[in-house]
């Protein structure tokens, strides 16, 4: 182990890419289409005196297909918290 066990991955980092792909049927044929290429990358946090586990990641996609007048970058951040569930075995 690297410091310790001090790895990216034991301090809750991660690499990500979650990309969404869309399409609108009604538009032309070179229209229709946006496929982001990208990635980025996350980190599991704990707050409070719980411990409560929150997830953040920050992913920027290219826009390789996209219709003429769309954006050539996408920018995506997430905030997800992670309650727990009680009473199940």
């Amino acid at each position: 182990s690297i410091n310790g066990g001090s790895t990216p991955a034991s301090l809750g980092w991660y690499l990500t890419s979650a990309p969404i792909v869309t399409t609108n049927w009604t538009s032309q044929a070179r229209n229709q289409w946006t496929v982001p290429v990208g990635g980025g990358g996350g980190k599991l946090w704990r707050v409070g005196k719980v411990g409560l586990p929150v997830n953040t990641q920050i992913q920027a996609f290219y826009n390789a297909v996209r219709p003429d007048f769309a954006p050539d970058w996408q920018l995506r951040f997430q905030l997800q918290l992670l309650l727990p569930t009680f009473g199940r075995k």
